[in-house]
């Protein structure tokens, strides 16, 4: 199953890059190019592929040692090195020289024709020789792709995501587990401008480039805290936001036939983050609240929004529901105790109904650029 989920997710994302098949072999999964494919393109959209572990641009030539020494004489031109490894692999097991046997003629030409030394550890560059049903492979230093699960094999779950740098990185964890996301965003519009909405957007459409579409439920918050801000001290406000917002989420979940929520919570690095008031938050839902960067450091998650692409968008101030009516003090060790007798005071089903009936959907569907 993992290999014909990550076949066919493949298949999505090379879509009109000049690749004209893609089969499975042994364990490998080949994409033959066309003479016109653009290698760069490819390159990228397989390098965000999750499942793919790591990735060769590879030379098919005859089962013949003499048309791998032949390829050798023109490639070799293009890399620059002083140490070399040839590592070469039977997948057919009647080709009638063995890999040790191939390792060391190999080797040999190798070091006449540039005049580089064999090192079999820590090598400048390492020649790949595969030897297959119908001919030879060809193929130098390896490409890292993102590894994990194939999008879809996991299941669903649906992620809470504002308009800053964790959650979508959140997200993407999931995605590389192989969890198709769903995606849902607060917002306060029209009390505030709709610049968190238009940020939710432009972070959906990026991480269809992980998943392929993507479903972004936008739901209006500013009702719940109209009444928060009435009724709760502003120290409880942040926890009581929470909790709303994962009983919406909840909500919505069972509705789509998802099993859990995903946050972009890290431990302490928020007031509403601290061991107290995640607990007092998780009491909220009945599914399982799942939080994949919950150990990660802010330099690490900065990091991963840089490589995914999501970082110059999550930067851009905006107006969100979490800044509105923040007060400058919020309890960083919540009382169960307290949070049930203010929530006691709110209309908590009528307030949960209301921003479901107003829920806006969007769908994203990726768009190579």
């Amino acid at each position: 199953m993992f290999i014909r989920r990550l076949a066919s997710n493949l298949r999505r994302a090379i879509k009109g890059t000049g690749v004209e098949r893609v089969w499975q072999q042994h364990l490998m999964i080949c994409l033959a190019l066309r003479e016109d494919a653009d290698w760069d393109t490819v390159r990228q959209r397989v390098g965000d592929c999750m499942g793919v572990a790591k990735f060769y641009l590879s030379y098919k030539v005859a089962a013949e040692l003499d048309a791998v020494k032949e390829l050798l004489r023109s490639e070799l031109k293009t890399h620059q090195f002083d140490t070399f490894r040839i590592t070469a692999h039977r997948s057919n097991k009647r080709f009638p020289i063995k890999s040790d046997a191939i390792n060391r003629e190999m080797g040999s030409f190798v070091e006449e024709l540039t005049g580089a030394k064999v090192r079999l550890k820590g090598a400048d560059l390492e020649v790949f020789i595969d030897v297959v049903n119908d001919g030879m492979l060809v193929y130098f230093d390896p490409i890292q792709g993102p590894g994990g699960m194939p999008v879809d094999s996991s299941g669903t779950t649906m992620a809470l995501m504002s308009g800053g740098i964790d959650s979508p990185v959140a997200a993407w964890q999931m995605m590389r587990r192989g969890s198709r996301v769903k995606l849902v965003h607060f917002h306060s519009h029209p009390l505030v401008d709709s610049s968190s909405i238009e940020k939710a957007a432009e972070l959906a459409e990026i991480l269809t480039r992980y998943q392929y579409d993507a479903e972004l439920f936008l739901v209006p918050f500013a009702g719940v805290q109209q009444r928060i801000i009435v009724e709760v001290p502003p120290p409880y406000r942040v926890v009581l936001y929470r909790r709303f917002m994962v009983r919406i989420a909840e909500a919505l979940a069972l509705q789509q036939g998802i099993a859990a929520l995903v946050t972009g919570e890290s431990l302490a690095q928020v007031a509403s983050q601290t061991l107290e008031n995640i607990a007092i938050v998780d009491a909220a839902a009945q599914m399982p609240i799942l939080r994949p960067l919950i150990g990660s450091n802010k330099n690490d998650i900065v990091d991963i929004a840089r490589q995914i692409g999501t970082f110059p968008i999550s930067i851009i101030p905006d107006q969100d529901c979490c800044s509105l009516f923040v007060p400058r003090h919020p309890v960083t060790k919540g009382s169960p105790r307290v949070v049930d007798r203010l929530e006691s005071l709110l209309p908590v089903d009528e307030l949960v109904q209301d921003a479901l009936e107003k829920v806006e959907i969007r769908q994203f569907a990726y768009s190579p650029r």
